[in-house]
């Protein structure tokens, strides 16, 4: 569903991205790994087509910058980014009107109660905390009913009630057969569901590693420090 190959983004003479082929097949969870500046965040914007790159970015077969792909693919960005004199319901209907979605007032009423923002529906985007733009994110995200997600740390902000409801539903999302990229450094949380990792280190994918890969007793955050601290030792010498 999401196919990287020989993805390639540089800023200048810095190489963000070197050469990333990642895949993520329907129904598969996929997290990605890495310390500060490894490039996560690059290749999630590349991939929804936000950054121009080098190589090739599918979703679904189709090129990610064209209509189609968008119409497939759900975003859910690390920060936020409401428009401040929008409603919390006003987004949503913004949303349905630029993917002419047909009966969805009644999927958005379920998304917002869920995550207790049903009482929020009049309250501007600017009036809203960090944690509730993010529950509006998360909602306007998955009104499409897109087969295909990326989550950019998308835990980070929210209150128990929000961890406990959006793992919920990307456990749920996973085994309707959509396809999930998370990137996230909250290892732990992921550790139920995951199907393959990819761990990124200075802007390349270090390891690529199947839950059958483990060793018995090893934890996939074993696993990742092992890779990255091993290549900080490598950087000192």
């Amino acid at each position: 569903m999401i196919n990287v190959l020989e993805m390639t983004k540089k800023y200048g003479k810095f190489t963000a991205n070197d050469r990333i082929s990642v895949t993520v097949e329907s129904g598969e969870l996929a997290v990605l790994l890495g310390p500060n500046g490894a490039g996560k965040s690059t290749l999630i914007k590349s991939v929804c087509g936000l950054l121009r790159f080098q190589g090739n970015i599918t979703i679904g077969g189709y090129e990610n910058h064209t209509v189609d792909a968008k119409r497939l693919l759900g975003y859910v960005p690390e920060f936020p980014v409401l428009y401040p004199m929008l409603t919390v319901a006003e987004h949503l209907e913004f949303i349905a009107k630029a993917y002419r979605l047909n009966q969805w007032e009644k999927r958005a009423e379920e998304l917002l109660a869920r995550f207790e923002l049903d009482d929020k529906k009049k309250k501007l985007g600017k009036e809203l905390s960090k944690g509730m733009q993010q529950k509006v994110s998360v909602c306007c995200a998955l009104l499409p009913q897109p087969q295909a997600v990326i989550f950019d740390e998308p835990l980070v902000g929210l209150d128990p009630h929000g961890i406990r409801e959006l793992k919920a539903v990307i456990a749920e999302l996973r085994d309707s057969g959509c396809a999930l990229m998370v990137s996230t450094h909250m290892i732990e949380s992921m550790e139920d569901n995951w199907d393959v990792t990819y761990i990124m280190v200075k802007g390349r994918i270090e390891r690529v590693c199947r839950r059958g890969d483990l060793e018995a007793g090893q934890s996939l955050a074993d696993v990742y420090f092992s890779i990255t601290e091993g290549k900080e030792k490598e950087a000192v010498q």
